[in-house]
């Protein structure tokens, strides 16, 4: 079965090439022009992923993503921005996207992002599903008052369970498994998102930063997530 596509844009020309590509690279595509139809889509049916526009009639496209969050509707979401909006690039990843791009663009980058975040996202799910063999080892990793279970796909601190997007998921994930190790940026953008692009490293600011809010008790003094300055970041055990 191809995987389902929603595309959110108000241009019926950038509607009608992404769609003419995607379906040729093999997906099943769905569209809509505003973002109440894409908020009321994407919460009654199943997508794996949502291509958003911001700028949208109705309901801009980070209110739909703030929204869609809100309802634990975790589909990996790719933004579109203007070129200038830097603005709008970072809050749409503080609401829980988990990457953007910007017009113009091409097709085949389109394709080729889609591709990976699909890659990454379905890695997770199919980890967390496989509960038939018996749980390894490795499957909990435990810092501090931290404890993460990948084979499950969920994160408490302490007995609160806090619900993270695929991407901050992912991103948790690797820094615990490097615990006590300086990661530079562009490591993390590598590992978690696979690709390189100009401008990539302030997602992984805006994940680290949307972790911390999620995890510690103070994100403006993290005990877990460290930033080690002109370098990178590091998780260690708290103090």
């Amino acid at each position: 079965m191809s995987q389902r596509l929603l595309i959110v844009d108000d241009e019926e020309a950038i509607l009608t090439l992404l769609t003419f590509n995607l379906e040729q690279a093999g997906f099943t595509v769905v569209t809509t022009m505003n973002g109440e139809s894409a908020l009321e889509l994407a919460t009654k049916q199943t997508f794996d992923l949502i291509i958003l526009d911001i700028m949208l009639p109705k309901m801009n496209g980070l209110e739909v993503c703030k929204q869609l969050r809100q309802r634990k509707v975790l589909t990996p979401i790719l933004m579109l921005t203007a070129k200038v909006d830097e603005f709008d690039k970072i809050m749409g990843l503080e609401l829980g996207a988990d990457d953007y791009m910007t017009k113009p663009f091409s097709p085949r980058e389109v394709i080729a992002r889609v591709r990976a975040i699909l890659r990454r996202a379905q890695a997770i799910f199919l980890h967390s599903v496989n509960t038939m063999e018996p749980q390894s080892v490795d499957s909990t990793i435990k810092i501090g008052d931290v404890n993460i279970n990948s084979e499950h796909h969920e994160v408490r601190v302490q007995d609160r369970r806090v619900e993270l997007t695929p991407k901050e998921f992912e991103l948790l994930v690797y820094l615990a498994k490097h615990k006590g190790r300086v990661i530079t940026r562009d490591q993390l953008l590598n590992a978690v998102w696979e690709y390189d692009f100009v401008g990539g490293t302030r997602s992984v600011d805006v994940h680290i930063s949307n972790l911390r809010e999620k995890i510690e008790s103070n994100s403006k003094k993290p005990v877990y997530i460290k930033t080690v300055r002109r370098l990178g970041y590091k998780m260690e055990e708290p103090k």
